[in-house]
């Protein structure tokens, strides 16, 4: 599961590098995003950007909200019925023939899907690791200290820590924090994805993605 500090952090483009990663690796990769929000009928949503970016062809969009809120919210507001946990865990199931699936969630990890579920409860029903994307600068340490201490405290396993979006002329605050993220969440950084690459056309993406995440981290998938 690709989960963030917040919204706005990179998750989409974090979610298409990694499906590009693995797939330039050999493997076969399927994408699901469980809960799809601020986004009306025949829009594109962050799906479509994981296929424009990574060319991914087996993909899921269980849920589309209208409104750009929690998707629980969403849901209250359109008089829609809210998402059912057991729903999206089949929803998710039927995409296991890949060698990977890649599930990226909404907002964080305590976003309500719907008024008892959250991301972390996608993923405990799942078995699913969760790998945790996050800010570059200032105030990243204690977005980030506060979601692997969530995902901890929940029995679920962090996967690691991936900089959704890495400036390319890093300040003083993100080159510290390459070390004290790690130091104080026990959590590796094991990517980061260079500011910018969500515009790049899809052959400079899947080109240079594999190059964003730790060797090691990736081979381990």
């Amino acid at each position: 599961m690709i989960t963030g500090t917040s919204t706005e952090v990179g998750k989409t483009v974090a979610t298409a590098a990694l499906a590009a990663a693995a797939m330039a690796a050999g493997a076969t990769v399927a994408v699901c995003k469980p809960a799809q929000t601020g986004v009306g009928p025949g829009e594109r949503g962050d799906v479509d950007e994981v296929i424009r970016l990574a060319g991914v062809t087996v993909t899921s969009e269980l849920y589309r909200f209208r409104d750009p809120l929690a998707p629980a919210r969403a849901a209250e507001r359109e008089g829609a019925a809210p998402v059912d946990l057991h729903k999206v865990l089949d929803g998710v199931r039927t995409l296991d023939g890949c060698d990977l699936t890649l599930v990226e969630g909404a907002g964080g990890v305590l976003v309500r899907l719907a008024a008892d579920v959250t991301m972390l409860d996608v993923a405990a029903g799942l078995g699913a690791p969760l790998l945790v994307v996050a800010g570059a600068g200032l105030g990243t340490l204690n977005h980030t200290e506060l979601t692997t201490s969530a995902i901890k405290a929940a029995g679920l396993e962090c996967a690691g820590i991936v900089i959704g979006s890495w400036p390319s002329q890093p300040g003083l605050a993100e080159r510290c924090n390459l070390d004290d993220l790690p130091a104080l969440t026990g959590v590796p950084v094991v990517g980061r994805i260079p500011a910018g690459a969500g515009s790049l056309l899809r052959s400079s993406f899947t080109s240079q993605a594999s190059g964003w995440f730790d060797p090691d981290w990736l081979a381990g998938l």
